[in-house]
């Protein structure tokens, strides 16, 4: 167990509309704002999916590179783009997202049931998107939503080598109807197995989605995770309560993490953690 929390934050996600949550970041000033607020607030990690003029979820690679450098211009926050994107995207510009040269990139570990979607994941997309982030230098976080991701993971690291830096990270994302359940023995459950399946040193985040936001939370850091925040993950504060901002969230899991005596990692100490390249 570290004595600091690793926080990242996932601000915008695919799935919310700016009609529906008005606070929600969706064009490039609103996100750099929500970043600036959230490494004030205890974040290290921005996890990012983009939009486009209108509103939706977008690949479009000009953007990206755009938000990048504009995230890096305003912040010392990790970088960590999306390579899931819409359930609806093609692998060839979920695969060319790397091209945008962020410090991290996401890799869901294996094809999961997303309410009425499906999110694909094919085992040689999954190949792919590894091969290509070690070889642009891009620190992934494999991103679990079943306890058979962990064993896909596994396959992986024994069949293809480590990733870039060399250390394992993985985000467990919990209560994804079709996932895993959103509930303590879930985030124990998957502790334990990737204690069995991960290479020694490994971490782990955990990320709640909706009303699975503070039991995730609270299970996570008493396993020895990290957090994962963010109106990505839910746009509920508290019951009939709306997310006012993703600083909100950051504060309120910064907090939680400083009463189990493993405040919020500063972002050097994320840096070393994760291997991110100088």
């Amino acid at each position: 167990m570290t004595a600091s929390t690793l926080i990242t934050v996932a601000p915008t996600g695919a799935e919310s509309a700016k009609s529906d949550v008005p606070a929600l970041p969706v064009t490039l000033d609103e996100l750099v704002a929500t970043a600036v607020d959230c490494q004030a607030a205890g974040a290290a990690v921005v996890h990012v999916h983009i939009r486009d003029d209108a509103g939706a979820p977008t690949l479009d690679q000009a953007r990206l590179r755009d938000t990048v450098a504009a995230l890096r211009e305003s912040t010392d926050l990790i970088v960590q783009l999306s390579t899931g994107g819409a359930v609806s995207d093609g692998e060839a510009p979920r695969l060319a997202v790397l091209d945008a040269a962020p410090d991290m990139a996401s890799c869901t570990m294996g094809t999961v049931n997303f309410g009425d979607d499906v999110f694909m994941n094919r085992w040689g997309f999954i190949v792919d998107l590894h091969e290509k982030m070690r070889d642009l230098r891009v620190v992934p976080e494999y991103e679990i939503f079943d306890l058979g991701h962990l064993a896909n993971l596994e396959r992986l690291l024994d069949r293809h080598g480590p990733p870039f830096g060399g250390h394992v990270h993985v985000d467990f994302v919990l209560g994804v109807p079709g996932g895993g359940a959103g509930d303590a023995q879930t985030v124990v459950a998957m502790a334990e197995a990737a204690r069995r399946h991960l290479p020694e040193g490994s971490t782990f985040s955990a990320t709640g989605i909706g009303r699975a936001t503070l039991p995730v939370m609270f299970a996570s850091l008493a396993a020895g995770g990290h957090l994962r925040v963010g109106m990505e993950d839910t746009v509920s504060f508290a019951r009939r309560q709306p997310v006012e901002s993703n600083a909100q969230l950051v504060t309120r899991a910064a907090a939680v993490a400083e009463l189990a005596q493993r405040p919020a990692m500063d972002i050097p100490a994320a840096r070393e953690l994760l291997r991110i390249r100088g």
